[in-house]
């Protein structure tokens, strides 16, 4: 004895609610299509959102140099089939802090002269940005070694890494 079970409501309910649910859409829609598009929405407008809050506190210019030397190892590596790496620092300083609009990203501009395993010196330009680490989180360091930029990334000789 097989029973033909009826939802909740029976059929017309939920036909019912199928054509409710539609019309809904479709009103949504009309509506979004009508309206003109502005910068914010009520919603947004009424609610402060406010953009990222930096705090402009970040490492001294050293502690990007363990990342650059790894980084550097690793690019030279696997991109170039070189065996360059970096061996030492000198005269690391602090270029500026910040030399921006106040609302930007927060960055300590640095450089450094950096000895390479072929015993050449290159001047090494790199910068320490706030929520520039992966994903937005932590400090991030951006850098170029001058000579050995192969890519061109920061070209003409790295002066695009420096404020």
């Amino acid at each position: 004895m097989l029973e033909s079970r009826v939802p909740l409501g029976g059929p017309m309910m939920m036909t019912g609610s199928r054509g409710l649910r539609s019309i809904a859409v479709a009103a949504l829609v009309v509506v979004g299509a009508v309206t003109s598009a502005a910068a914010a929405s009520w919603l947004e407008k009424n609610f402060y959102l406010i953009g990222p809050r930096y705090d402009g506190v970040l490492p001294p210019c050293e502690a990007g140099l363990n990342t650059i030397t790894y980084r550097f190892a690793q690019k030279e590596g696997r991109f170039w089939n070189s065996d360059l790496q970096i061996v030492s620092y000198e005269r690391v300083r602090e270029i500026a802090f910040r030399p921006w609009a106040p609302d930007t990203i927060p960055r300590r501009f640095c450089t450094a002269v950096a000895t390479v395993t072929d015993g050449h010196k290159h001047t090494v330009n790199y910068s320490i940005g706030e929520d520039t680490g992966i994903i937005g989180m932590g400090w991030g360091v951006e850098w170029c070694v001058v000579g050995l930029d192969r890519n061109w990334a920061y070209n003409p000789a790295c002066k695009m890494a420096r404020p």
